[in-house]
């Protein structure tokens, strides 16, 4: 395998610590090719000026992020912009104490394209928008030593931003637009940093933003999505196809000890929904993840919500052999035996490249470790991936660290011995015959 160390190191890292590396995911993705067609069908809506809301719903380990992650590169390889946000006590959708613009400040932090993936790309997009609209010109007969050239841009600036006008908020956020276009323009450096500070929702007070920027809106709790639309038409018109935002750890929405709160942050849910499934939102994705307690829990879940219960709910026809990848809520089903191995082969290669050596792990030790993990107790229905990934990436350092030692050595005889058929050897269910 050819992969930088750089990412090796990182890829190592952060699966070993049990997270989502933000690089790298294309050398490990094994698996999960429904669920990304089906998701990159929904992106392809998008592009064509469709919108899509989806869950993604799996137990802590499954692979939810890592699904995410996934699409947040394809998203931006098909000419997208995403944002991604992790929910926690500080950050909702709703909330009395700023947690819901605290999300949309989180967004508009890691707001990311092609050729800024790390995020904060906000102001490379911005200045991305006035070169097309300079280019425009040009290529319409106006040279840029020409002395109208200047007048002729912001014309045409004005012309691009009156078409955001018509939508809620719209006068405000255009308004804040052409005051980072004179900014720039005359090199006015405050002037450019106020229109981004507003932009991200980090001035406090409609005061404030009156004396940097002569508007009387600040976005807030209650209006943040509105402007998540607004970006997604003005990013349109600088050359992007479209906005993906996702949000994850919906769990935390579950937390909250006051019902009253919890109900809010439901509320805004079905508001994004509505407004996505209906039409009257264009060019945006959102896809949110959460465990299956956080969704379907009755008490405290999404699901006691009736509105969102009614609208979620699986129907009479699928079961959980009978997949519907078309259904708002994508179930994550847990890999294969096949595909695990794949992947153990993958961090095999990384870890040897990382550390400059040659793997000595054979296939058959691979199965053999795959097989060890399914026969622990309980392993079919609650060992995930992250935990077996945890387990092989140790297990690569201990033999890294004793290259005397054999694999079996490594993993301890114990490991091997299966259920001879006197106990409850449920666990083992067709493991006697995998192979790859």
């Amino acid at each position: 395998m050819k992969i930088p160390k750089r990412i090796a190191s990182t890829l190592i890292n952060a699966l070993k610590g049990g997270v989502v590396p933000r690089v790298g995911l294309g050398y490990i993705a094994v698996g999960r090719t429904n669920e990304i067609n089906a998701l990159l069908h929904d992106v392809s809506i998008a592009e064509e000026g469709g919108a899509f809301f989806r869950f993604v719903v799996g137990k802590y380990g499954s692979g939810k992020s890592f699904l995410m992650q996934i699409m947040r590169a394809n998203a931006m390889d098909r000419g997208f912009a995403t944002a991604d946000a992790d929910l926690s006590p500080e950050r909702r959708l709703m909330g009395s104490k700023g947690q819901g613009l605290a999300t949309y400040r989180e967004l508009m932090r890691s707001l990311s394209v092609k050729a800024k993936p790390d995020g904060g790309a906000l102001q490379l997009i911005l200045e991305k928008w006035i070169d097309g609209i300079r280019s425009e010109v040009v290529a319409d007969g106006t040279p840029r030593e020409n002395t109208f050239f200047d007048a002729a841009v912001e014309k045409r600036i004005y012309a691009k931003i009156n078409l955001l006008k018509d939508m809620v908020h719209g006068f405000d956020f255009s308004a804040v637009v052409a005051a980072y276009y004179k900014g720039f323009a005359n090199g006015n450096e405050e002037l450019t940093s106020n229109a981004v500070k507003w932009l991200r929702g980090e001035f406090t007070t409609k005061t404030e933003a009156k004396e940097a920027l002569g508007v009387n809106v600040i976005i807030t709790d209650d209006n943040w999505y509105d402007y998540i639309k607004l970006m997604t038409a003005f990013l349109v018109s600088a050359g992007y196809k479209g906005l993906v935002i996702m949000i994850d750890e919906l769990v935390n929405i579950m937390k909250i000890p006051h019902a009253v709160t919890r109900q809010y942050n439901y509320e805004k849910i079905l508001m994004m929904y509505n407004d996505v499934m209906q039409g009257k939102a264009s060019h945006i994705g959102i896809i949110m993840g959460g465990t299956p307690q956080c969704v379907e829990d009755t008490r405290r879940g999404i699901f006691s919500y009736e509105a969102l219960r009614s609208r979620l709910e699986r129907g009479r026809f699928a079961t959980d052999d009978v997949y519907d990848m078309l259904a708002p809520i994508i179930r994550l089903e847990p890999l294969s035996y096949e595909e695990l191995t794949v992947l153990t082969e993958k961090l095999s290669e990384i870890h040897a490249v990382l550390y400059e050596y040659e793997p000595k792990i054979t296939l058959e030790d691979r199965i053999y470790f795959v097989k060890a993990e399914f026969e622990r107790v309980g392993a079919q229905t609650n060992i995930t991936p992250r935990e077996m990934i945890r387990d092989y990436i140790e297990l690569l350092n201990i033999a890294y660290q004793n290259p005397e030692k054999s694999f079996p050595e490594l993993m301890g005889e114990e490991s091997f011995k299966f259920s001879d058929g006197d106990g409850d050897n449920s666990n083992n269910d067709g493991l006697e015959d995998f192979e790859l």
